[in-house]
């Protein structure tokens, strides 16, 4: 892997994890056609601590509340939220753990990858279907969400997309459903690193200043990404990044058929 390689795939896996357009699908496509080989999951898990970072940051103050939330009685729909990310975090967790060959094995098929794209572009013309919601998260929409969660763990399927699709579709408020897609995020992404964290313990000394400069990368864009799609979601013009999973998509299908 060369610096500039690194760099391509950290602006990809910055703009496109909260961008509704799947950054795994994008990384296994752009990794097929540069031709990088990684040694396991390494590199990728680096790039998600990157976008980790940018949205710790970005809603530290919205943590900040949630975690003082656990030590005050009185901040029940704060502590309420808490639980609602408990409960979207365990269908990704199950997936994750039961099905982990087949979703590992789905990262080196950028065929079906392509597929994957078109699906996530179905599911986000999907809330085309149901006016827009009033409700806040609850119980029923963090469960959906959590199931749109673990659906995006198979590369293609975007877990901004679904979850916020998943949120929509159950009339959560359109900014309400980002805000927790952000927020399921981050246990997710940790979750992930922490599963494989003896693939990062295994990194090449030679290749350390690449995933570095592929991790801050990352970290920038995905900043870039939050506020794009809070702005897109306000303007509501979420079902705009349909198209572009389409051709996204076509082109893989073009390239891999």
């Amino acid at each position: 892997m060369s610096y500039l390689d690194a760099i391509i795939l950290g602006i990809l896996q910055g703009l496109t994890e909260f961008l509704p357009v799947s950054s795994s699908g994008h990384l296994v496509l752009t990794q097929a056609l540069l031709g990088v080989k990684e040694p396991g999951v390494a590199f990728e898990l680096l790039v998600h601590l990157g976008t980790l970072l940018a949205v710790v940051i970005y809603f530290r103050h919205r943590l900040g509340r949630l975690v003082a939330s656990l030590f005050h009685r009185d901040r029940k729909p704060e502590r309420a939220v808490v639980g609602y990310l408990v409960i979207g975090t365990v269908p990704a967790g199950v997936a994750g753990v039961l099905f982990k060959d087949f979703f590992e094995g789905a990262f080196s098929n950028p065929l079906m990858t392509a597929m994957m794209l078109f699906a996530t572009g179905l599911i986000l013309l999907s809330t085309y279907l149901v006016p827009a919601g009033r409700r806040d998260v609850s119980v029923i929409s963090s469960v959906v969400m959590g199931l749109g969660q673990a659906l995006a763990i198979m590369p293609g399927i975007s877990r901004s997309g679904s979850t916020i699709a998943a949120g929509m579709l159950t009339g959560v408020k359109p900014s309400e459903a980002a805000e927790f897609s952000f927020l399921l995020a981050i246990p997710a992404i940790a979750g992930a690193v922490a599963f494989k964290v003896d693939e990062l313990l295994e990194l090449k000394s030679q290749l350390a200043g690449q995933y570095l400069v592929g991790t801050i990368v990352s970290f920038l864009f995905a900043l870039v990404a939050v506020y794009t799609v809070l702005a897109v979601i306000k303007r509501g013009k979420f079902q705009y990044f349909a198209y572009y999973c389409f051709a996204a998509g076509a082109v893989g299908l073009y390239l891999f058929l």
